[in-house]
């Protein structure tokens, strides 16, 4: 990445393919089922028991989410009870804060994805971006992504958008995707703010149709969902899972 040069707004009109969000936003909102086949069925919060985890697995593979996402310490657990049901383990490192060693992440990766783990959500190290050192970013990020692809997982990664400026979030939108990134995301929801209708739409601006974008962090309602989707994402990170397409489903009585 020597030389690169500042990300603006108007390297947006550079043609990436288009993702027509409002044609995938219609289909993943037709029937719960859609739109639970996008959503990542999440539990990072510290004090998770293994029953909590059982439950979310077991609401994983009931409801046909995405992944269940848990904490590098569940993922054994949670590759043993979702086995052989067709639903991935996702797992999330270098979490929350962005500032764990490149070593450290690359380890956390191969242990994880030889424990049978397949999508690893980590935290671009903010703290370097917000730096300038570009160049650590993306070597940081390739390294996570050339481990995660060599095993067979997808590599989301996470912006922390509520800690970036406009200019930051575009350039370490287009990083993330020039290093590996198979998605790239908006937030932890353990810092200052979640996901929004604007970052998303921004992000799915930066990457056109060449990577996915998830939106994750406060998401609880249906309508949260259905804004972020029309905005361009074709991932929900959300712990409210159930009761989001439980509300899709009971619209669709009523309405039926």
């Amino acid at each position: 990445m020597s030389g690169i040069t500042p990300i603006h707004a108007s390297d947006l009109e550079f043609d990436h393919g288009t993702f027509d969000s409002a044609l995938f936003a219609a289909q993943t909102l037709a029937n719960w089922q859609a739109l639970a086949a996008v959503i990542d069925h999440t539990l990072l919060k510290p004090e998770a028991t293994r029953e909590q985890v059982e439950k979310l697995c077991d609401e994983a593979m009931r409801y046909g989410f995405a992944c269940a996402m848990v904490n590098p310490m569940w993922a054994s657990t949670a590759v043993h009870l979702v086995s052989g049901s067709g639903v991935p383990v996702g797992v999330a490192i270098g979490f929350p804060l962005g500032a764990s060693l490149v070593s450290t992440l690359r380890q956390e990766a191969v242990a994880l994805t030889r424990l049978g783990v397949r999508e690893l959500d980590m935290v671009m190290p903010v703290g370097q971006l917000k730096s300038g050192n570009y160049q650590a970013v993306q070597r940081t990020i390739h390294a996570v992504a050339t481990v995660a692809h060599h095993h067979g997982a997808l590599l989301k990664v996470i912006l922390e958008t509520c800690l970036l400026n406009v200019e930051e979030k575009l350039r370490a939108s287009e990083i993330a995707i020039q290093a590996g990134a198979d998605f790239i995301k908006t937030s932890t929801g353990f810092s200052t703010a979640g996901a929004s209708a604007a970052d998303v739409a921004l992000m799915r601006g930066v990457a056109g149709a060449r990577v996915g974008v998830k939106a994750a962090g406060g998401i609880r309602t249906l309508a949260d969902v259905k804004a972020l989707l029309e905005a361009g994402a074709n991932r929900i990170g959300a712990s409210a899972s159930v009761a989001i397409v439980r509300e899709l489903e009971e619209q669709q009585t009523v309405n039926s």
